[in-house]
């Protein structure tokens, strides 16, 4: 048994569930998600607690019963409190700011701007501090979009191996490399 998957989940007072047609709905007052359900899973909820089940022992069901857990957990995390990530532009003259209609203007060092236009899911806050790194804060109630976009602005300039620079995650570790030893 999946020890991930046997985890109950509880569910607040200011989200609501719903289940139609293998689909999940949770409503919250960050947002609404919705996540299409495997057939292999059954859903179970009971007093505010959910819990998640398999139909077979196989080793695809076996696979995505802690898998739908977790993201149903993620789902309810995100309505109800929401999900934050920060970003770190490392390097001399590297600035970002925010345009009109979501569009996050990054300069990376390029002989161009790089602009990005945002999902309406992300608000995005910008922090300058003299003498110190930009830092970009994204926020969402959608963990999954919330990834898949503070990848891609890492992308753009992703830290490199001498001296750091680069867009990196607050926290994340570079592994540096020594330069030319004369």
């Amino acid at each position: 048994m999946s020890r991930i998957g046997k985890k109950l989940i509880l569910i607040p007072e200011n989200v609501k569930l719903k289940i139609v047609d293998n689909k999940i709905f949770v409503n919250g007052k960050l947002g609404n998600l919705v996540q299409k359900i495997s057939d292999k899973i059954k859903i179970n909820i009971n007093n505010n607690k959910l819990s998640v089940s398999r139909n077979k022992e196989d080793k695809i069901s076996k696979s995505l019963h802690g898998l739908y857990n977790v993201l149903i957990k993620n789902m309810i995390i995100g309505v109800s409190i929401g999900f934050k990530k920060e970003l770190e532009l490392v390097g001399i003259g590297y600035k970002a700011n925010i345009k009109e209609n979501n569009i996050l203007d990054m300069n990376l060092g390029f002989s161009h701007n790089i602009m990005l236009q945002l999902p309406k899911e992300i608000l995005v806050d910008i922090k300058l501090y003299k003498g110190k790194n930009t830092i970009i804060i994204l926020k969402s109630y959608d963990k999954q979009l919330l990834g898949i976009v503070a990848s891609k602005i890492r992308s753009f300039r992703a830290p490199e191996p001498y001296k750091g620079k680069g867009v990196r995650f607050i926290g994340e570790e570079i592994r540096r490399k020594t330069g030319k030893s004369v």
